[in-house]
C-alpha cells in the first residue's frame, strides 16, 4: 500500500507542476488552485507513505517521479525541446531510481 500510495503523491506532482506552469506566475486563478489542491494532496500522500518507507527511498523516488513525468508532459504536451541530452538526464533518473528501490 505505501508504493501505491507513493505512486500517486508523485502523479500529483506532476500535475501540481503543471499547474504551476499554466498558472502564469500564480495570475490564473484556476490553474494556480489546482496548483494548491494537488501540492496539498501529493505532501499529504507522500507523509502517509513514508510510515512505511525509509525517507531516502520514499522523497527519493517521489521527486523522481515528478521530475521525470513532468518532462515527459512539456515534452508531449506543451512542446518542448526533446534532445539527446535531455534523455539521457531522463534515463539517468529512472536508473537511480530502479537503484534506490531495488536497494
Amino acid at each position: 500500500m505505501p508504493w501505491i500510495l507513493l505512486l500517486f503523491a508523485g502523479l500529483l506532482e506532476i500535475v501540481w507542476a503543471v499547474a504551476m506552469k499554466q498558472s502564469a506566475g500564480f495570475s490564473r486563478m484556476w490553474p494556480t488552485a489546482v496548483m494548491g489542491v494537488s501540492m496539498i494532496g501529493s505532501f499529504g500522500l507522500l507523509a502517509l507513505a513514508m510510515r512505511d518507507l525509509p525517507l531516502g527511498t520514499a522523497y527519493t523516488i517521489w521527486t523522481g517521479i515528478g521530475a521525470v513525468g513532468a518532462f515527459m508532459v512539456g515534452v508531449m504536451l506543451l512542446g518542448e525541446a526533446l534532445t539527446a541530452p535531455r534523455l539521457i538526464a531522463a534515463a539517468l533518473i529512472i536508473a537511480g531510481l530502479v537503484t534506490m528501490k531495488l536497494a
